[in-house]
């Protein structure tokens, strides 16, 4: 049984729980499916429940956001990623992923969105990106969100489990990490501006289910990770206009254990930086780029969702040199981030929101 104390916090959380180990103590207890967090300038928290709700969580207490979009709830699709824009404190934009059945056809699809936060409410929504047709399957929706250092804003999009049309085909949505100018408008140097029929707002194509994205802040280049099928989950060096080969090149193969194709590396194609095999089913991905936990500063963390643990990545020369496993057991680790005050914390299905603490 986990052993509690109760301690009293200096900053905005007011109780917590520490784990027995004391390798973490509990933040935000009672959440389902903390699928995307963020930190307001008052280090007060923005997360997201997959189920459709936007919770505050700030001094101790939930408040429920009203007036949110109509949120599409099937399988993996739902409330999902959430992020500040970089210059948050002088234009008071938030952006966010969900599912919508608005548009062309029947069940829903991966749409972005931006808002700001007044009197608990969502006011000035825009949506962004919608991507399109829908569709009644469950699986692959993606979704992660990052800006660069221009303020473009990179969001993904799953292959929706149409592995053999969407993800080589630029010409359709999904399977495709998309790039934005912050209003929404399509950036004039995107890849594919002057590809006729293309989708503008394509960045990188020929992925299957990326859920972790975040911006390298030591090379300020795109790192992503996606889910392989049983096997193959993938790490990715995100570059302008190139194809991750997904799903003619893979170190997966069909859930039956039948092959899908027997290619790992195609030329032509993005190889990985690294994988996995068997399968961690990775969500949440974040660089520690603080001084709390000294050494590990310039590591990578990924959660596992199938295994339950943090991997904790010593890079060297931008290759994943080493894997630590963390927080082993906890629960199935959804989202993670580095807070304003320089610490990890990991969104944990049916536990809540932890934070890392320092050995």
């Amino acid at each position: 049984m986990e052993y509690k104390i109760l301690i009293i916090s200096i900053v905005f959380f007011s109780i917590k729980s520490v784990s027995q180990n004391k390798e973490y103590e509990l933040v935000v207890p009672d959440l389902t499916n903390p699928w995307g967090f963020t930190f307001l300038p008052d280090n007060s928290m923005l997360i997201t429940e997959k189920e459709g709700r936007l919770i505050h969580f700030k001094n101790g207490r939930k408040t429920e956001i009203k007036n949110l979009p109509e949120i599409y709830v099937r399988g993996q699709g739902g409330f999902m990623d959430i992020e500040l824009h970089p210059n948050y404190e002088e234009n008071g934009w938030i952006y966010f992923t969900y599912a919508s059945s608005e548009g062309k056809g029947n069940g829903g699809n991966t749409t972005l969105m931006r808002a700001k936060l007044k009197d608990n409410q969502l006011v000035n929504k825009k949506v962004l990106y919608k991507a399109s047709p829908n569709s009644r399957r469950g699986q692959h929706f993606g979704s992660r969100i990052a800006f660069d250092k221009e303020n473009h804003v990179y969001f993904s999009v799953g292959d929706r489990g149409n592995r053999d049309v969407n993800p080589q085909d630029i010409t359709r949505d999904c399977g495709k990490i998309y790039r934005l100018n912050d209003d929404g408008s399509i950036p004039k140097d995107n890849p594919f501006v002057y590809k006729k029929n293309a989708k503008k707002g394509i960045y990188s194509y020929g992925h299957r289910n990326p859920q972790g994205m975040e911006i390298n802040p030591f090379t300020n280049e795109i790192w992503a990770h996606e889910h392989g099928p049983r096997g193959g989950d993938e790490i990715n060096i995100i570059q302008k206009g190139k194809n991750y080969g997904w799903p003619k090149a893979s170190f997966g193969i069909n859930y039956s254990g039948t092959k899908f194709t027997d290619k790992t590396s195609i030329k032509g194609m993005e190889n990985p930086i690294h994988y996995w095999t068997p399968s961690i089913a990775p969500s949440g991905m974040a660089f520690i780029n603080s001084d709390k936990y000294g050494k590990w500063k310039g590591n990578l963390l990924v959660g596992s969702l199938k295994f339950q643990y943090v991997s904790r990545c010593i890079l060297k020369e931008n290759k994943i040199f080493k894997e630590v496993k963390i927080l082993k057991g906890v629960g199935r680790m959804r989202s993670i981030e580095q807070g304003n005050d320089g610490f990890i914390y990991v969104g944990i299905e049916n536990l809540g929101i932890i934070r890392l603490l320092p050995k």
